[in-house]
């Protein structure tokens, strides 16, 4: 608990010239007039207002010490973090040679009317390789190959599957090279129809082979309904995509799998078959950032002394990705000196160099005197004269980046061929930078942590710092470890494509960066023998199907209101009753969800209620409940709420 900051005054200007007044009556009690005209008490007020801006300076001093704690205690503000997504890069046309899209390379947000557009660079060079269909082969889920190619070329009807497909048929498109991070348009022309399968659920998952295994592609637009009429499936093809052999041939090799079906998914009945068939390059994927990467700049000359400081004119410096680079010159060139966390650790010959990343400060290695009177170097000193530099850092960051789906879409850089750009998720993980506030909290948990996760609470304040773009972190004991495991619950933040809280689940997830990031923090500071399990949590879907009754005229504004109310209250991030997000294992009631109802639409009339639990992932919704029950580990999602709002007629007479 933080020690209370004392007030080392507490009076303010009335106070004071009051006290001068009752004091005046003591010791000059012939001066009896009071009043604010009089020149002696104008002359009390001028003096009571500077030595209440005295008092007011006097009682910061606390809070200077309470900085000057935490400058020993080396806790220092966290940088903000950049929001990052990826962009679909889509070509004009296909291409026959590679198109290449340099590193840095900036797209926007649309500029609003009073918002400012945001700008994104890519993090990387973006290869949009040419492709083309150079084998066809058929798999059966005993493993025998077919080639293809021959019949598609003279244009026979090629079977996908078995006569009788099952799970683990795969039909293989190869091409004359791994195409990473690109998206190719698979073109099939075929005549059969109505195999069975629903066109807008079909159990087929389209996959890349990237050298250990096959990887699931994200797909986009499936035109063919299944394999089982003429279009074409968009496959976004992952970045491990490798060339490899496959019945004798080398390609970069795409398959179409079919999966299991689902309980109550249609199957395919006799396999599709292929008349025509081809493959095309028409975009590519990379992610970008919300930050900016400053080059060369140079932070001054060394003094040859230790302890030397040098700062930034554009601060602050992100460190949620590659660290800058720090460079001195020498006879040999330009040295890299390595960024780390302190120099405990430090010998006298280590380059090393500690950044402060709010202030954009980088310090140099200092010296220090031991009990015995002797001085420790606490790493290497750069030369005097010698030239110091930041090859590269960078800056920006912040929530201005967190942007919804399809936000970003304007190029400003000039790329030939690249007709449009995209995002299919929203950029998440910006966070700004710590308060001295917020710092002023943290203290108090670093002093008894001391680095070690032993509690609960630890866990999850070292979570958060390991990551601060989550939202929410959780630690449970694991069901199934026994004594001596650990579950961390990790739930990211997250907005919503529209503006308002409509969530969808995959948002809801955690990405294995973030995973991973605090699985390592925790690896390191948890007790020996402890298992660590760090996961999302699992989503208990609900839906709420209601009537309402309204005044003629306002059925749509009432509809509208019932559905914000619902998804808004029914929310993991900020719903619940005091909207900090929906408690772990608090139940969903029928009064509850009446009561918000009641509340968002005023005067309408609530005619029924139901409640249905549902599973977000397949769809299905369980039979009509007054309360749905929620597991100690488990939130609530919003799946599907219906609302029907129908006009109130008065009665005659009334």
């Amino acid at each position: 608990m933080a020690l209370p900051s004392p007030n080392l005054d507490d009076r303010r200007f009335q106070q004071l010239v009051d006290e001068a007044k009752r004091y005046v009556q003591q010791r000059a009690p012939e001066w009896t007039d009071h009043n604010v005209s009089d020149p002696g008490v104008t002359l009390i007020e001028t003096f009571a207002y500077l030595v209440d801006q005295l008092l007011y300076r006097l009682n910061r001093v606390p809070d200077k010490n309470y900085t000057a704690f935490l400058d020993l205690l080396d806790i220092r503000l966290f940088p903000p973090a950049a929001a990052a997504a990826d962009v679909d890069f889509w070509l004009s046309a296909p291409q026959p040679d590679t198109v290449v899209l340099p590193a840095g390379t900036e797209v926007t947000t649309v500029r609003g009317e009073s918002d400012e557009p945001v700008v994104f660079a890519t993090k990387d060079e973006l290869h949009i390789l040419p492709s083309e269909l150079t084998r066809l082969v058929t798999a059966s889920r005993t493993g025998e190959q077919t080639d293809r190619t021959r019949e598609i070329n003279e244009g026979s009807d090629v079977p996908c599957f078995q006569a009788a497909p099952e799970p683990g048929d795969a039909l293989l498109f190869g091409l004359p090279t791994a195409v990473p991070r690109c998206v190719v348009a698979v073109h099939l022309d075929s005549r059969v129809e109505g195999v069975g399968v629903d066109p807008r659920q079909p159990p087929l998952v389209w996959e890349a082979w990237d050298g250990g295994g096959w990887r699931v592609c994200e797909t986009g637009e499936d035109t063919t309904g299944g394999l089982n009429r003429p279009g074409e499936v968009i496959v976004h093809v992952p970045a491990g995509h490798t060339a490899s052999v496959i019945g004798g041939t080398r390609a970069g090799w795409l398959r179409c799998r079919v999966t299991e079906a689902e309980p109550g998914q249609p199957f395919y009945s006799e396999s599709p078959t292929v008349r025509e068939a081809a493959v095309f390059t028409v975009g590519g994927t990379m992610s970008v950032e919300h930050a900016e990467t400053v080059t060369d700049v140079p932070l001054g000359t060394s003094e040859g002394v230790a302890g030397q400081t040098f700062r930034l004119g554009r601060p602050p410096v992100l460190l949620d990705g590659e660290p800058p680079v720090v460079e001195v010159s020498s006879a040999e060139g330009w040295q890299r000196w390595e960024v780390v966390e302190h120099f405990g650790r430090s010998g006298p010959d280590d380059r090393h160099v500690r950044v402060d990343a709010t202030n954009g400060e980088f310090g140099f290695p200092p010296v220090l005197r031991e009990p015995d009177g002797t001085l420790r170097q606490c790493g290497a000193v750069p030369p005097k004269g010698a030239r110091i530099r930041v090859a590269r850092y960078r800056t920006g960051g912040g929530p201005a980046g967190n942007v919804a789906r399809g936000a970003i879409s304007v190029l400003l850089s000039s790329v030939p061929y690249i007709a449009r750009v995209t995002n299919r998720e929203a950029a998440r993980g910006g966070v700004a930078g710590e308060t001295l506030a917020n710092a002023k909290l943290r203290a108090p948990d670093a002093l008894r942590m001391q680095e070690r996760a032993v509690t609960a609470e630890d866990y999850e304040v070292i979570s958060r710092q390991a990551a601060p773009s989550v939202r929410r972190v959780r630690c449970l004991p694991a069901a199934e470890g026994g004594a001596g495991a650990v579950r961390v619950l990790v739930v990211p933040d997250a907005v919503a494509d529209e503006g308002d809280d409509r969530l969808r689940f995959e948002q809801l997830i955690p990405s294995d960066q973030v995973l991973r990031a605090i699985t390592a923090s925790l690896d390191e500071r948890r007790l020996i023998g402890t298992r660590l399990v760090v996961e999302p949590p699992v989503y208990q879907g609900v839906t709420v199907v209601a009537r309402l009754a309204a005044a003629p005229g306002d059925t749509a504004g009432v509809r509208d209101a019932a559905l914000a109310a619902l998804f808004r209250h029914l929310n993991p991030l900020h719903g619940g009753p005091d909207g900090t997000g929906w408690p772990f294992g608090r139940p969903v009631q029928y009064g509850e969800v009446f009561g918000v109802l009641q509340r968002a639409t005023g005067n309408a009339l609530i005619e029924e209620i139901r409640l249905f639990p549902a599973d977000p992932i397949t769809g299905r919704r369980g039979a009509p409940v007054d309360r749905v029950d929620v597991a100690a580990g488990a939130l609530v999602f919003s799946y599907q709420h219906q609302v029907v709002v129908t006009a109130f007629e008065p009665e005659a007479g009334r």
